[in-house]
């Protein structure tokens, strides 16, 4: 059973395994860590500010409550689910038991739906490090100022008010124009993002790719990333050039779990399979 203790503002949760902070906040999967001098990172998700590191096999949570702790960050870094289990499992594979034990903690994190949309609408055509960038001059723009230079992400609502021009001007260039209608579409009620996560996922791919902006590589990210549906399988220039080594198709040891395989299918591609 997890181990979680507070000490003023700061909670601990104890004999956290399979969790890298490196290889999980900074691997594309979300955009708003930033990983400090001493090995911590600090970010937001959604409208809440947190710093985190590891503490030997304790994950140290700082600048929370217990209360946020059980409502928000325990699904968040998906503490409950058993991941030496299901890494266990898809080492059945051997491209993966290799990967696995090299890269050993990714975890998928459970994002907010809307805020996960958003931030791979904006990642279509961008690196990483520009992503971050127009992620972050579009929270300190209209999210809620959260203090210390951190902002929310901000809301259909907020967003549904800003024109097109002005998202231009942060960076977004033709993303400006998704993200207006996106922001809009939901603030008015004509799209309706709650129900996602209860339909199957070849629906929810369909629904997704239904709204302007939104094709088969960014609705299954949000999928995976931001609505829970662990079986998503997004593919990029870099894991169509993985999926050359399963010429038969997915093995069956990924079954339900594609989506964490192919986060290490992913890492091991980007550094050991040459770009171009």
């Amino acid at each position: 059973m997890m181990k979680i203790w507070q000490d003023n503002d700061k909670i601990f949760v104890g004999e956290i395994k399979c969790l890298d902070l490196d290889l999980t906040l900074d691997c594309g999967q979300a955009f708003r860590w930033s990983r400090n001098e001493d090995g911590s990172y600090t970010g937001v998700a959604l409208s809440h500010p947190l710093t985190v590191y590891r503490d030997g096999d304790n994950l140290v949570l700082q600048g929370t409550t217990m209360e946020e702790f059980r409502d928000f960050w325990r699904h968040y870094f998906d503490l409950d689910r058993d991941y030496e289990s299901i890494c266990a499992t898809l080492k059945q594979d051997e491209l993966l038991r290799s990967t696995i034990d090299r890269y050993y903690g990714i975890r998928i994190l459970n994002q907010d739906g809307w805020e996960a949309l958003c931030s791979f609408v904006i990642s279509q055509q961008n690196n990483i490090k520009r992503i971050k960038t127009i992620i972050r001059r579009l929270c300190a723009a209209y999210g809620d100022d959260l203090g210390g230079g951190l902002y929310g992400f901000p809301t259909p609502d907020r967003l549904a008010q800003v024109s097109e021009e002005e998202l231009r001007a942060l960076g977004l260039g033709y993303r400006a124009g998704y993200i207006a209608q996106l922001s809009r579409a939901v603030a008015g009620g004509e799209l309706d993002l709650s129900g996602v996560s209860d339909m199957t996922l070849e629906e929810a791919k369909a629904f997704l790719m239904n709204i302007r902006g939104v094709g088969v590589k960014v609705a299954s990210c949000a999928l995976l990333f931001g609505f829970g549906f662990y079986s998503a399988f997004p593919v990029d220039v870099w894991m169509k050039r993985v999926m050359e080594y399963y010429p038969q198709g997915l093995p069956e040891c990924f079954a339900g779990y594609e989506g964490i395989a192919q986060q290490y299918l992913f890492h091991w591609a980007r550094n050991n399979l040459k770009q171009g």
